[in-house]
């Protein structure tokens, strides 16, 4: 992601100058905050006034609530890059923003006890239909045909999010929703990521490190990609036994084989960079990882614990970072603070998979895992906050 090259003249709040200030701030307090109120929900000692068990209600918030915040600031940031047009701004932008508070807790899911299960439904399920209208829209108007498939999974990360909302209510509880929604952010991570990490990390070593360099987007990812749809909605339908647990063995294979191609080896020295490599590692994790447990080695969360807190919640800490920075004018150079940042989301998704492993240690493991992904997005919120709301250096 590279600065938009032009905007329009804008006089307003500079928090709704660009999609990325509004949906990374909010996004980061909301996904600190919400694990926060999970932790006493999970140990018995809070009782939420919503219609989801006390289970969905944390998968749904983290999956279906701060992910397609992040998402959403990512692509209406990224997509004036790709089409050359002006982002979107300034009212309609708020009205999307407000969208998404609605979703969360000023009507909706949070306390859908009180508002109702449809109520809560239709605005929440709604905002991804906007967005993916949005993107839409930018990308056919600027003709950038084979970005397309980015708004396709964000329409079947809808359909998962309402799939969610009927499965709880009639079934009590979600089940295949949320393997549609993490396949989706799985997806997503590979393809976003197969672009811009391989790119980010060429661009530093031709100027650090001169040497050998990644390899870039070319038919293997293609067949990586193409692989992994096929695995993940093998997944999706049927998560156990030995056909799809050699399909995700081959799918992770694959993957290792993808990051390895990218010369992350050589980034120790530029963080920024190095983040992007460690977070997409534990897409191969996972896939192995759920590999593991569909032979019955491991306990499924395992997998998707390394998918989720390891490759979703690295990521995205390290794409807004970035994004951020780059952005609003900063130098491009992993702080202190940055590095702390880093640090405490791998601690939090290394802990949170032990605490699948390891079942005997999972209270003591479980508390360090929320705590340390806690302090990661409200420490990004506090960092970046400032340099959110105000306006750029350029």
């Amino acid at each position: 992601m590279t600065s938009v090259p032009r905007l329009r003249s804008y006089d307003g709040w500079q928090l709704l100058s660009n999609g990325f200030r509004p949906f990374f701030l909010l996004g980061s307090i909301y996904a600190g905050l919400a694990i926060l109120v999970w932790l006493p929900v999970f140990m018995g000692e809070l009782t939420l006034t919503t219609t989801f068990a006390p289970r969905d209600w944390h998968v749904h918030e983290m999956l279906y609530g701060y992910l397609p915040a992040v998402i959403t600031g990512f692509l209406f940031t990224a997509i004036p890059n790709w089409t050359g047009r002006l982002p979107i701004q300034g009212g309609p932008l708020l009205g999307i923003v407000a969208l998404w508070l609605a979703g969360r807790v000023c009507v909706c899911v949070t306390f859908s006890a009180e508002t109702g299960w449809l109520a809560a439904m239709l605005v929440d399920a709604s905002f991804l239909l906007l967005v993916a209208a949005a993107a839409a829209r930018e990308i056919v108007a600027g003709r950038k045909w084979s970005n397309l498939n980015i708004v396709v999974l964000i329409l079947v990360l809808f359909v998962g999010n309402f799939a969610f909302h009927l499965e709880a209510h009639f079934n009590g509880t979600a089940d295949t929703s949320i393997r549609i929604g993490i396949a989706v952010v799985v997806m997503l991570i590979s393809l976003i990521g197969g672009r811009i990490i391989p790119s980010f990390t060429r661009n530093w070593l031709a100027r650090e490190n001169p040497g050998r360099l990644p390899a870039p987007f070319a038919r293997f990812d293609i067949l990586v990609v193409a692989i992994s749809v096929l695995v993940l909605g093998l997944w999706v339908i049927w998560p156990d036994g030995a056909a799809v647990g050699y399909a995700l063995v081959l799918a992770g294979c694959l993957h290792v084989i993808r990051l390895c191609r990218w010369a992350g080896d050589r980034t120790w020295r530029e963080r920024l960079v190095l983040i992007l490599h460690v977070g997409y590692a534990f897409v191969p994790i996972g896939f192995l990882l759920n590999a593991a447990s569909a032979f019955g080695m491991v306990p499924a969360g395992a997998g998707i614990h390394a998918w989720m807190a390891g490759a979703a919640g690295v990521m995205t800490l390290a794409v807004m970072s970035r994004a951020t920075l780059g952005h609003t004018g900063q130098k491009l150079i992993a702080s202190a603070s940055t590095q702390a940042i880093f640090a405490a989301v791998i601690v939090a998704a290394l802990a949170r998979i032990c605490a699948v492993v390891e079942p005997a240690h999972s209270v003591p493991l479980l508390d360090l895992a929320a705590f340390a992904w806690a302090a990661a997005y409200v420490e990004f919120a506090i960092s970046f906050g400032p340099v959110l709301i105000s306006y750029d250096k350029r």
